[in-house]
């Protein structure tokens, strides 16, 4: 089986190389990912060490990390250049993830490997228990949308599964869910994503205006929002695309609302902030945050957050415990299929279930969202570390 998945495997990279190739030099945000993961550039060899964590992508690199932070020494690969960005901000020892075809050569032996969510490379589970390595899938979920897909190729995830050691699942739900696809020694946990340490934030002045926030927006989500949205002479906006690379395309949108409404705009990266004073620098209606790693820094002096990629039915939405954090009014839309453990953390946290309904949330006396009592990561950490001593004559 596993020499039919390589030679299938082999094909589709053959098939997909050169477009890829293409693609890499002409997308931005592709340059260095994928000239990496499919063409080792600088990327021969996986970064050694005993401890190994795999995420996907920018958000699921920052929950792993107060979980990585336990430990002296680990590795990080991942998919996105935001992930890997991000990684590097706390280890040099940072990797793309190859295609699995290159998994077998690239992979050095590890004792432990930390998967994260549905990160279910064949290649890389196979290749850790090739090094005896333990392996831990973390975060694991399967929403309601992705549960019907997951069941068509359940032959496939129960060869998967046969390499992965112990399983902490987001819910009870989850854990029954995967048992299911072949799955054993399931832990019905907890989203790990609530345990996101807060990290030292620039302490900007709150403005003395209502400031609402349009957080982590999607395609299509900032003109549909923006078509409803009626803001009172006491509010600012704040609009915050999810990619980097959408900024330009999401200014004009905006330029567009406020040309219509007449009010004047500024760019974050404009704004003058070497002494911290968010308030006399932003002076506009809206604001454009057009730069990464600011948006928790802005949740400390907002008070509405629209939680977006849940108001449109492709992403399944964001995790909210940044923002509720900081004592904001948190309205998502009806489609966060992929966070709805998280959503359970959040107290007051309300629903959108038609986008007509926007100014009648702005026009109440809302409830501010707060955070449920959290847990901490002590199991995990035990069976990392129960692997790791298991393992110290390897």
């Amino acid at each position: 089986m596993i020499f039919f998945y390589y030679i299938f495997a082999a094909l589709v990279y053959l098939l997909a190389a050169p477009f890829l190739l293409i693609l890499s030099f002409y997308k931005e945000k592709y340059k260095k990912s994928l000239k990496s993961r499919f063409f080792l550039y600088k990327n021969l060899r996986q970064s050694q060490s005993d401890l190994y964590f795999h995420a996907c992508s920018f958000g699921e690199i920052k929950s792993i990390m107060p979980l990585a932070q336990n430990f002296q020494d680990y590795s990080i690969s991942t998919i996105t250049q935001t992930g890997f960005e991000e990684a590097l901000k706390h280890t040099k020892k940072v990797n793309f993830f190859p295609f699995e075809i290159f998994v077998p050569f690239w992979m050095r032996p590890c004792k432990v490997l930390v998967i994260f969510e549905a990160e279910l490379w064949f290649m890389l589970v196979f290749m850790a228990k090739f090094y005896n390595a333990k392996v831990i899938l973390l975060n694991a979920r399967i929403s309601d949308k992705s549960f019907r897909n997951y069941k068509r190729f359940a032959f496939f995830y129960r060869l998967v599964f046969k390499y992965i050691d112990v399983v902490f699942a987001q819910s009870q739900k989850d854990k029954e869910r995967l048992g299911q696809l072949g799955a054993s020694n399931v832990i019905a946990y907890r989203n790990i994503k609530a345990n996101i340490a807060q990290k030292k934030l620039k302490n900007y002045t709150k403005t003395k205006t209502r400031v609402i926030i349009l957080a982590s927006t999607h395609e299509n989500e900032e003109s549909l929002l923006l078509e409803k949205i009626k803001l009172a002479d006491n509010d600012q906006l704040i609009v915050a695309p999810r990619h980097p690379e959408r900024f330009g395309e999401v200014e004009s949108i905006l330029k567009s609302f406020c040309q219509k409404n007449d009010y004047n705009m500024q760019r974050f990266s404009d704004l003058d902030l070497k002494q911290g004073d968010f308030a006399q620098a932003f002076n506009a209606k809206c604001l454009l945050l057009d730069v990464l790693g600011e948006l928790e820094n802005l949740y400390q002096v907002s008070d509405i957050v629209f939680l977006c990629g849940s108001f449109v039915d492709n992403i399944g939405g964001h995790n909210p415990i940044e923002a509720a954090r900081w004592n904001n009014v948190i309205i998502s839309g009806k489609y966060y299929f992929n966070q709805e453990s998280l959503y359970q953390e959040v107290d007051d946290l309300y629903i959108c279930e038609d986008i007509d309904q926007i100014n009648g949330f702005l026009q109440q006396q809302l409830k501010i969202s707060s955070l449920k009592k959290q847990g901490d990561l002590n199991e995990v950490i035990l069976s990392i570390k129960e692997g790791l001593d298991a393992r110290k004559s390897i």
